[in-house]
């Protein structure tokens, strides 16, 4: 069956969701990019902060990367002097740390953040409430707590 041309296609919240978040990651990669980041090198440097000495596989994990592109994006952390990995020597296992200067990237970056989350919530109240406190009874079965 085919619509009429122009006809609008039906309401679909994957869709617009997808939209909304296409939207604000690029607003929020312009911020990052002012200060030398990337989404991915600013969710890193903020790992490695809370977990100090984490491991390469850990970090990896949890940034859903490879070792490898965990090793390649540090590394430009480490030549930008955001990190060190405060390595005793090769074969031994990394001990990531955020420099001074990382530690004052990340609170530009959660400064940038928190005045998109502010833009955000101006702009779309009703949602942002939702996203803060889901409520169980809107889950379906299967995501709800035991």
């Amino acid at each position: 069956m085919s619509e009429a041309p122009g006809a609008r296609p039906p309401f679909s919240p994957v869709i617009s969701l997808l939209t909304v978040s296409a939207v604000w990651e690029a607003r929020l990669d312009a911020e990052l990019r002012e200060l030398g980041l990337t989404t991915r090198k600013y969710g890193l440097l903020a790992h490695i902060l809370g977990m100090p000495g984490i491991s390469f596989s850990e970090l990896a994990r949890r940034s859903q990367i490879t070792v490898q592109s965990a090793h390649t994006a540090v590394r430009s952390l480490v030549d930008a002097g955001y990190a060190v990995d405060a390595t005793a020597h090769a074969g031994a296992a990394s001990v990531l740390q955020v420099t001074a200067a990382g530690h004052d990237v990340l609170a530009r970056a959660q400064r940038a953040v928190e005045l998109l989350d502010a833009e955000f919530v101006a702009g779309a109240p009703a949602l942002s409430v939702a996203l803060e406190r889901p409520h169980e009874d809107a889950l379906p079965a299967d995501l709800q707590a035991d």
